[in-house]
């Protein structure tokens, strides 16, 4: 059957705007009689009037021959002719409401110029007004996979009458020939409707209760009854199927059933305590846990303080001045060392040699220094009362001999 036929076989009545260039016209006419139409000289009551959207002529048309009385009579773009042709069927004037197009608006989120011209021309072949703007538009048109369109559903899903709606949502109207807006789901905002009854508890829910703080906390004065933490280890065990009662309530509402019914509550715990006698500490019971390992205390050791150098320099001189006090009792001991004892000599060259009265030798002996020198300094060791002279104060030979020759130097003090 031809397109532009009804199911009574009658053909479809066209009116062309008359200021169409003459091609035009007679491109419609030839298109219009090979499809099963025909075009009139006159506006049709029933039909369709081709015109060049955006001219005046446009306007006049419709300020002219709108009307509710002929709900039938539509204004379509010229373009309308070749659409139908492609598509193989007559479109229908969906997009049209109470005898007037819908308005919408194409959103600027459809960024592709070429695709909001064709989804323009879409909606004016089947009725609608894509040039609406965003406030007097019943419908906006924007791309789903921006964040924009997000917000449109936001702002405008609580305007009545107003719609936020996918590009492709032409296309789907188009083949359904129907309009069929987005619908709105029921989300539920939480929280328990009224009159609707919740999960009660039942005695053996209380049972299993007990049972489960007689086991955890079976005396009260420990505390922790009322805490959360025994509550959630009571839901952890859901999967077990030995407590899938359990899962009847959440770990708020048996917190909140002991806590409002402790008093009662108390005294089934305390019978169920009284029969099993668990041992307060017992394994198992909440609060108990292992006694951590003793670490081995780490014993630091004390630092030695080390003197600094000018101090065990003075410390020295003190212990060498101690020494010198006994040289009254020394054999020869201002006489200028020579040879292998040269070191001796320049050593003893720059120590001073007190004055005064004799040190008693009885002091110099219990003197700390003197001690100390018999460990670190025994080459240097004095001679003490009648004990042998040490080895670097005796004389070689060759002295001794000048001494027998009467060339013994005299004694100073």
């Amino acid at each position: 059957m031809p397109i532009f036929q009804d199911v009574n076989g009658l053909a479809i009545k066209f009116f062309v705007q008359k200021d169409l260039p003459d091609n035009i016209q007679a491109e419609l006419c030839e298109t219009i009689t090979a499809l099963g139409g025909r075009v009139e000289a006159k506006v049709p009551r029933q039909g369709y009037i081709l015109v060049q959207p955006g001219t005046a002529e446009e306007e006049r048309l419709r300020i002219c021959w709108t009307s509710t009385d002929r709900p039938e009579r539509h204004f379509v773009p010229y373009t309308y002719v070749e659409a139908c042709k492609i598509a193989g069927m007559l479109l229908k004037q969906i997009f049209v409401e109470n005898g007037a197009p819908i308005g919408m608006h194409i959103h600027n989120s459809i960024a592709n110029v070429n695709a909001r011209a064709a989804l323009s021309q879409r909606i004016m072949h089947c009725g609608g007004d894509p040039h609406a703007s965003m406030q007097s538009a019943r419908v906006i048109l924007a791309d789903p996979h921006t964040e924009v369109f997000g917000h449109l559903v936001k702002e405008y899903q609580g305007i009545p009458g107003k719609f936020i709606e996918s590009y492709l949502w032409v296309k789907k109207c188009i083949e359904k020939s129907a309009v069929t807006y987005t619908p709105l789901v029921y989300k539920n905002p939480g929280g328990r409707r009224p009159g609707e009854e919740r999960t009660q508890f039942t005695e053996e829910d209380e049972g299993h209760l007990c049972n489960w703080i007689a086991s955890k906390i079976p005396y009260k004065e420990t505390g922790g009854r009322t805490g959360n933490r025994l509550y959630q280890q009571l839901c952890e065990q859901s999967g077990d199927p030995e407590y899938a009662w359990v899962s009847r309530h959440t770990w708020q509402s048996w917190r909140e059933r002991y806590k409002k019914n402790a008093a009662r509550l108390d005294n089934i715990i305390a019978t169920i305590v009284d029969q099993k006698k668990p041992a307060q500490g017992e394994k198992g019971q909440y609060g108990y846990v292992r006694q951590p390992e003793v670490k081995p205390k780490r014993t630091r050791k004390k630092r030695v303080k080390v003197p600094d150098a000018q101090a065990a320099i003075d410390e020295l001189n003190d212990a060498v001045g101690l020494q010198i006090h006994a040289m009254p009792v020394m054999m020869g001991m201002q006489q200028e060392l020579q040879g292998p004892h040269g070191l001796q000599a320049e050593v003893f060259s720059q120590i001073r040699v007190p004055s005064g009265t004799p040190v008693d030798r009885a002091s110099v002996r219990r003197s700390p220094a003197e001690e100390e020198m018999d460990e670190d300094g025994s080459d240097w060791m004095v001679k003490l009362g009648d004990l042998e002279p040490p080895q670097w104060a005796k004389r070689k030979s060759s002295e001794e001999l000048e001494s027998n020759n009467g060339a013994k130097r005299a004694r100073t003090r």
